[in-house]
């Protein structure tokens, strides 16, 4: 087993409609740890840094207005194979493209306000991880569960 940690972002459209805690089960269920959690409010700065990649892209403004309009659920979710097994229950970016099943595919309907953000790569997971939490902030555990997820 390859146990990683990963980064997780419910967007401002999440907490408004009232269906975080639906996801954040579905992530439970699926036996991902929660070792981060927090509500916060993300700083233009912050969201610029973030999104640092897509700077030059057209879509670059509407991202940073569309996280910063209102509070975020943050989280580190530690289990085998997290990043990419994050990204699959995510689903596409595109939620045309997303699968029934898959986060995106059964709450997003529109791109530049999809529900969810999962770091794409373990080098991007470090990298957002250190922006949004502090080392402190992490906690690793164990429920006694592993042998059955």
């Amino acid at each position: 087993m390859a146990i990683e940690r990963t980064y997780a972002m419910l967007k401002p459209g999440v907490l408004s409609r009232r269906i975080a805690g639906e996801i954040i089960t579905r992530l439970e269920r699926k036996g991902f740890d929660i070792v981060g959690l927090k509500i916060m409010r993300i700083s233009r700065e912050l969201a610029e840094i973030h999104y640092a990649e897509h700077k030059e892209k057209p879509f670059f403004g509407e991202l940073v207005d569309y996280i910063t309009s209102g509070p975020v659920v943050a989280m580190v979710l530690e289990g085998d194979q997290a990043i990419k097994m994050l990204r699959l229950i995510a689903g596409s970016t595109k939620p045309l493209e997303a699968t029934p099943g898959t986060i995106r595919g059964d709450y997003a309907m529109h791109t530049n306000v999809n529900i969810i953000h999962a770091s794409d790569s373990p080098e991007a997971a470090v990298r957002e991880i250190g922006l949004f939490f502090k080392p402190e902030e992490l906690l690793s555990w164990k429920d006694g569960n592993s042998g059955w997820i």
